[in-house]
């Protein structure tokens, strides 16, 4: 996307923004994060295509001149820190540049982790509320 540009609204107008090859991937790259996360929600977020599991950021990702960003927070990258050496890595993101095959293997295998990483989330603040009694003062 261009500076200036007005924000799309939906994944398929920003995948629509960029040229035909840059579509190809981002496209390929929305079916992985699909395939390993099929209970995932779509969203624009930061103005980059997310998905979201029971109502929080599972990953976002977006395309730049030069590369995909691949953003599966910092836990995401740590723990795949060896099969990421390749790319550039900050705490919770990843360049995979558009010159070189992108991963959608391994992409897929780190959205697998952050669904795993999400559902026990969302299992022990279930468990954590069980038992209790609500507040019915308010």
């Amino acid at each position: 996307m261009k500076p200036g540009e007005p924000i799309p609204q939906d994944i398929e107008t920003y995948v629509r923004a960029f040229p035909p090859d840059v579509q190809a991937v981002l496209r390929k790259i929305r079916a992985a994060i699909r395939k390993a996360a099929p209970d995932g929600r779509e969203a624009i977020k930061y103005q980059l295509p997310t998905f979201t599991l029971f109502g929080r950021n599972l990953v976002h990702y977006g395309a730049f001149r030069r590369h995909i960003g691949f953003y599966p927070t910092p836990s995401g990258t740590s723990e795949f820190r060896k099969e990421l050496l390749p790319y550039p890595v900050s705490k919770g993101a990843v360049q995979f540049p558009l010159d070189k095959p992108i991963p959608f293997g391994l992409i897929e295998k780190i959205v697998r982790f952050r669904v795993k990483e999400e559902r026990e989330r969302a299992d022990r603040k279930t468990k954590k509320g069980r038992g209790r009694t609500p507040n019915l003062s308010s």
